[in-house]
């Protein structure tokens, strides 16, 4: 195991990685003794996982009540999480009980979301259970739920205790939930540091092939990197939006086929290739860089165009994204690969060229 720390002063919290971890009562006990406990998974994960967290949280004396939800995009909505404060109440838990966030990002946001406001915020701890949920969503704060009008529109940035990230869970992952998860480390990459992009490049396929120690180094520098730009950035006021490349067309995306069609790794990952040949249209990256991004994902098997939705439907889901401006969408862009900048300035032209490169528009769009 190997851990390392999110620097936000009296908030500051360990994101604990390694093998066979999930059960170790040590890295619960800190944070949960003497208190209650709240564990919330899903119907995929509590078969897989629950037993142990139970477990750990007996070793360390603590009693837990269990909220299971549905699997799925789907469920980040406000009936489930009317589902989850109703039985946080009828079981009695008060302000001191600690919310443990078992699952992926779904579960994390969700929550995480409901730690924020329950009785005006409780403390949680994220145990995140896929690869997407390791490397991105369980760190940083952000917790949320979606709005028919788009992704994440309702939510609050509130801190885990700690995140307990087992690389061994990752093993039970179906082909495509790992692939979805790739595209996040990618990002990172990308946005963030250039010689790790070419570690992915030489390490895709033992990471495709759950390869422990490639995951463990793909796992631990993606939080490293999160981490240092959360500390410097917690609520997103400027260098931590850079973290959103891919996202304003991902986003626009999953609103537009629905939640749950296709997994926000795979949503991500198409606008990652929108974001470069976006970022090629405004002058900044050059042919070969755009080329590399998209041969990496594809090699990843992820999705390197987005769906058929008319360009008119893109920038009207683009303009609604929490990420706009004034109206202005704003846009994560390359300026090299490892470099990424955040611009409200670009020519329509040039967006809407970059969807046209990269999805098969309805004709009805052209």
């Amino acid at each position: 195991m190997q851990s390392l720390s999110v620097a936000l002063g009296a908030r500051s919290y360990p994101i604990h990685v390694g093998s066979g971890i999930l059960a170790d009562a040590s890295l619960y006990a800190p944070h949960v003794r003497g208190r209650r406990a709240a564990i919330i998974t899903n119907a995929v994960v509590a078969p897989l996982f629950l037993e142990r967290v139970r477990v750990a949280l007996r070793e360390a004396g603590v009693p837990a009540v269990e909220i299971t939800v549905e699997d799925g995009e789907q469920t980040k909505r406000w009936e489930t999480l009317d589902q989850i404060v109703g039985t946080m109440l009828a079981a009695r838990c008060d302000r001191q009980t600690v919310v443990i966030a078992l699952g992926g990002g779904v579960i994390g946001d969700l929550a995480g979301f409901a730690a924020a406001i329950y009785q005006r915020g409780v403390p949680f701890v994220q145990v995140p259970t896929t690869l997407l949920a390791q490397v991105d969503s369980s760190v940083g704060g952000k917790t949320g739920i979606n709005h028919a009008r788009g992704k994440n529109m309702v939510g609050a940035f509130h801190q885990p205790l700690a995140v307990i990230a087992d690389v061994a869970a990752l093993a039970t992952l179906p082909a495509r939930e790992l692939r979805a998860g790739l595209a996040e480390v990618i990002k990172h990459g990308l946005v963030l540091d250039h010689a790790f992009f070419e570690w992915l490049e030489a390490n895709l396929e033992g990471l495709l092939a759950g390869d422990r120690g490639a995951l463990m180094h793909a796992v631990l520098r993606s939080c490293e990197l999160k981490a240092q730009v959360v500390a410097a950035d917690e609520r997103e006021v400027g260098l931590r939006a850079v973290l959103n490349l891919g996202h304003t067309f991902g986003h626009a995306i999953e609103a537009g086929l629905g939640y749950g069609r296709w997994l926000h790794g795979e949503a991500v990952a198409a606008g990652m290739v929108m974001a470069s040949e976006l970022s090629l249209r405004a002058g900044l990256l050059d042919p070969s860089a755009v080329a590399r991004v998209r041969a990496l994902a594809a090699r990843a098997g992820l999705p390197v165009e987005g769906p058929a939705l008319p360009v008119e439907r893109y920038l009207e889901l683009m303009t609604v994204d929490k990420k706009a401006s004034a109206g202005k969408i704003r846009f994560v862009v390359l300026e090299a690969l490892g470099r990424a900048a955040v611009r409200d300035d670009l020519a329509q032209d040039a967006i809407v060229a970059a969807i046209r490169a990269c999805s098969p528009v309805s004709a009805a769009a052209q």
